[in-house]
C-alpha cells in the first residue's frame, strides 16, 4: 500500500519505506520494452533502491526520502545522455 505518513498514522500502521514519489512526464507506451528498466538501472549504479510503479499515462519512481535530490540529478544526466 502506498499512502502518506499521515495516513499510514491515523490507520495505526507502521512505515517501511519513506520516500519520495518521483513521476517521469513520459508517456510511455505500455510495449516499451525496457524503458522502466535503463532508468531503474542507472538509479541502481548510484547505489540507490527504487520500487517503480507502471501507470496507464506515466511512471512513478519511489526513492528513498533522504536521497529524492540525488535521484532527480541521476535522472537529469539520464536525460542528457539520451539526447545525445
Amino acid at each position: 500500500m502506498i499512502v502518506t505518513e499521515d495516513q499510514a498514522e491515523a490507520a495505526g500502521l507502521a512505515g517501511t519505506f519513506r520516500c519520495r514519489m518521483i513521476t517521469l512526464n513520459i508517456h510511455s507506451s505500455l510495449e516499451a520494452v525496457g524503458f522502466l528498466a535503463a532508468i531503474t538501472a542507472r538509479l541502481a549504479a548510484a547505489g540507490m533502491g527504487v520500487n517503480p510503479v507502471s501507470a496507464f499515462y506515466h511512471d512513478h519512481l519511489f526513492v528513498p526520502a533522504d536521497r529524492a535530490g540525488e535521484a532527480m540529478e541521476v535522472l537529469r544526466e539520464l536525460s542528457i545522455d539520451s539526447a545525445s
